[in-house]
């Protein structure tokens, strides 16, 4: 596609974002419920999917656009601008779906859930994290047990955002606990309105309570939700992390657009005069830019890879890891140009608008989808070539490793 249909297509999406806008946008729903503002969410991706903009880059036989990672770009830059009510579906669409169409064995049963994801119809989450694991994903204790033709799945998950919302979730739990840790693991999806299935929404510092814990007690799977090898879900969980990784960026990564950084720079100032003359706060303006665009050819080039059938490399970490630092810094310092406005908080806020709730939510960014000291060894070793820690771990059998 040449330029000029890029900037065609740009064009029709921010005219048909426009016409919608009215009724979605964020002005639109100021006041409402998170539960209110769910529905019109669903209603809103299900008008996006109908406009021909529902999954732009995904194949057409599962009902997306067949169309490249570019123009997804496109149209999520000129969609970020209006701030619709997208966020609630950005882990499903981003990460579970993905991996359902890539690994679901029922391509009938994938399709349809694919384009009622796609539609807002039906939600999904990502149930990894453990209280005793940590950021380390193949320590988890939850376990799933031959029962007849299929499988009973017991255990506790933590940190699932939106999981209270949610109609279906992948999951990787522990199918064989006398192998090594990284070789027992198997992953399956599993149906969270399904008997035994309990989820408990946790509050956090920013005053929402986006993330849960969710008990499985005595669920029943059917071998037909099994999405990897037995024993063979750790590298099917990796490639979900990588994905995450590089999608944080579109995700709240970043956080507020570099664009409203200026704006703020524009009205503060520094030693009276505008903050955006003071060559210190330039600078940080040129690296941001440079950083960011760095990355996104970054996650160009991934889900070009992904596209072609190949899976995301482990630069996914740097990606990761660094646009969310970055954006605690920036948030930082756009919160000091402010002075005494700075201590403004709205709950309510969306971190990818507000610098406050931008900054108070970091943390937990430096934590989801891997802790920055897992990320930071997966660099040293995948991408540097560094020799590996010592694991005393290693080659021992999960059941034999002190609790």
């Amino acid at each position: 596609m040449s330029s000029t249909n890029y900037e065609a297509y740009s064009a029709r999406a921010r005219n048909w974002l426009e016409s919608v806008a009215g009724e979605f946008a964020r002005p639109a729903r100021k006041g409402l419920s998170v539960e209110q503002d769910i529905e019109v969410g669903r209603k809103y991706l299900a008008a996006r999917y109908d406009a021909g903009f529902g999954g732009i880059n995904w194949p057409k036989e599962y009902g997306g656009q067949g169309l490249t990672h570019l123009e997804k770009m496109l149209f999520e830059t000129e969609e970020m601008a209006f701030g619709m009510p997208n966020g609630y579906f950005g882990i499903s669409l981003g990460m579970p779906v993905p991996i359902l169409m890539m690994h679901g064995q029922d391509k009938a049963f994938v399709k349809e859930r694919v384009i009622k994801a796609l539609r807002g119809e039906e939600i999904w989450c990502q149930l990894f994290s453990e209280p005793a694991g940590g950021s380390d994903l193949a320590g988890l204790r939850s376990r799933a047990e031959v029962d007849g033709n299929g499988w009973k799945l017991n255990g506790q998950k933590l940190w699932t955002s939106w999981a209270q919302y949610c109609d279906y979730g992948v999951i990787v739990v522990r199918t064989d606990p006398t192998a090594p840790k990284h070789k027992g693991l198997t992953y399956f999806w599993v149906d969270m309105k399904a008997p035994g299935v309990d989820v408990r929404p946790i509050k956090l510092a920013g005053g929402d309570s986006h993330v849960n814990e969710v008990f499985f007690d005595d669920v029943r799977l059917e071998d037909s939700q099994r999405m990897s090898l037995v024993g063979g879900g750790f590298g099917v969980a990796m490639t979900t992390l990588m994905i995450e990784r590089y999608i944080a960026t579109d995700s709240g990564g970043f956080g507020p657009h570099l664009d409203l950084f200026v704006d703020v720079a524009r009205e503060a100032e520094v030693n009276g005069r505008p903050a955006i003359e003071d060559g210190r706060i330039r600078s940080q303006i040129a690296r941001n830019h440079a950083m960011r665009a760095g990355l996104d050819s970054i996650t160009r080039r991934a889900m070009l890879m992904m596209q072609a059938g190949m899976q995301p490399g482990p630069e996914g970490s740097l990606n990761k890891l660094v646009s969310v630092r970055s954006r605690q810094k920036l948030s930082e310092l756009a919160l000091d140009l402010r002075g005494n406005l700075g201590f403004s908080f709205d709950e309510h806020a969306h971190q990818k608008e507000d610098w406050a709730s931008s900054w108070i939510n970091a943390p937990t960014g430096r934590i989801a989808g891997g802790a920055d000291e897992m990320l930071l060894n997966t660099i040293a070793e995948k991408i540097l070539g560094l020799p590996q820690d010592h694991r005393p771990d290693k080659g021992v059998p999960f059941n034999q490793i002190p609790a």
